[in-house]
Order: C-alpha cells, then structure tokens, then sequence
C-alpha cells in the first residue's frame, strides 16, 4: 500500500509517496537521495544504518519511514555545516578512525547521540553506547580515540 507523507530529514521537509512498508533507510537513500547512510545486514545488527531520530540513534534498515512523520530525522550529511566536517567527523579522520568508511556515518550518529546525550562520556561509556556498531577494519582504536578527543573537546567546537 502507498502511502504519502512528509518527512524531515536534516532540517528539510521531503514530501514522500512509497510504500508503506518501505524502511527509513530506504526511502532516505532512495526518495530522498541522501547516500551516506548505508546499508550493511538489514537486522539491526551492525549499526551502519544508524540515523537519529528527535537526537535518538535508530537502526534505520528496521524503522519504517512512516514511523518518522513529524520528527526530527538527521543523518551523517547533517551533521556538517556546508564544506566544514563536524567536530566528531573531523576527529574520526585526524585519529584514523576511518578505513574503508563504511561504518563511519553509523559510528558517527551513535557517538554523537552519546555525547549530546552525555558530554562527559568516560571510555567504558563511549565503549558502551557504541556496542552496537561493527567495524571490521580500524580494531576500534582510533574510533575509540576520535570520540574520546570529541568528548574532551566538546560536541559543539567549531570545525
């Protein structure tokens, strides 16, 4: 069954008419065109799909899009500000906490819904609230350090 209805990804109003069946995921790499959320088990298991949703993280490969109407939707493209990288994306890059990228966006969105959420995040913290993301390539040290830095530096610093 189509459905239509508005969602509001990035502070931008998209007006949606798929299926209804359809997840958050898909209609935001499809509809709305936004690919930096990507798609890795579609079970909710690897966390690189994470989204946030009113500033919570959500595995959005088992959200469904009509659930979002009338929230906040953010994804890794909303996070920077034009040309200039987020504090945490900028930290991920300088501490090497990026490989192959695939799980960066996922990764980002979660630390980042942990530090709004707690901006003093000790490292047993930051290794808790990102538990449900996998990456098969970095071995964690330098995710765990970008988000450290981020914690210490303050959510908000300017690029």
């Amino acid at each position: 069954m189509t459905e239509s209805y508005t969602l509001t990804v990035n502070e931008v109003a998209y007006s949606i008419v798929a299926d209804a069946q359809r997840s958050l995921l898909s209609v935001i790499r499809g509809e709305v065109g936004l690919t930096g959320t990507k798609e890795g088990c579609d079970d909710s298991e690897c966390g690189a799909c994470m989204v946030l949703v009113d500033g919570r993280p959500v595995n959005s490969c088992s959200y469904l899009a009509v659930q979002a109407q009338g929230r906040a939707i953010t994804t890794i493209e909303g996070l920077a500000s034009g040309d200039a990288l987020h504090v945490l994306q900028r930290n991920m890059l300088e501490e090497g906490g990026v490989q192959c990228g695939f799980c960066t966006p996922g990764m980002i969105m979660s630390a980042h819904a942990l530090l709004d959420q707690n901006p003093d995040a000790t490292e047993e913290d930051i290794r808790l609230g990102l538990a449900g993301n996998l990456c098969r390539c970095t071995g964690y040290a330098g995710i765990m350090k970008a988000v450290v830095r981020t914690a210490r530096e303050g959510l908000s610093t300017d690029s």
